[in-house]
């Protein structure tokens, strides 16, 4: 099974933020770009704009995607450190990322073909946070 080519192509993104700790909310809404890389992975790079705390500005975002066998993918930051991985057998996944002492967990799920939906939430000394996003599909007559 080819885990990675569900998530392939070109998707938007609409995000919302809620920040417990600061007392705010925001939203993200762009779009999210995997590309295939020479390794057999994908490249995701989002990219939008952030409107946080009566802020607005441009946002971006760059992740790698690895299969690691059996339904199973491994996310990598940017640079090549480990973030996470989870498994993809059922259309669900979650996991979990340790960062110091605060804990970042998401849960996932494919809704169809064309769109799936992550919550991540981070708590710990200095994070109380919850980002709800979900991606569609772009078509290439969009």
């Amino acid at each position: 099974m080819d885990v990675l080519a569900r998530f392939a192509g070109a998707w938007s993104v609409d995000r919302a933020v809620a920040d417990a700790r600061a007392g705010l909310d925001g939203t993200f809404r762009g779009t999210a770009a995997f590309a295939p890389t020479d390794d057999g992975g994908l490249a995701c790079v989002e990219e939008g704009v952030l409107a946080f705390g009566g802020d607005e500005r441009p946002a971006a975002r760059r992740l790698l995607l690895r299969g690691a066998g059996d339904g199973s993918v491994e996310v990598l930051f940017g640079d090549g450190r480990p973030f996470y991985g989870f498994d993809l057998r059922d259309d669900r996944w979650s996991g979990v990322h340790d960062c110091g002492d605060d804990t970042y967990t998401v849960a996932g799920r494919f809704v169809g073909d064309d769109a799936y939906e992550e919550v991540w939430h981070a708590v710990g000394p200095r994070k109380d946070y919850r980002l709800t996003t979900t991606y569609r599909r772009l078509r290439d007559d969009a």
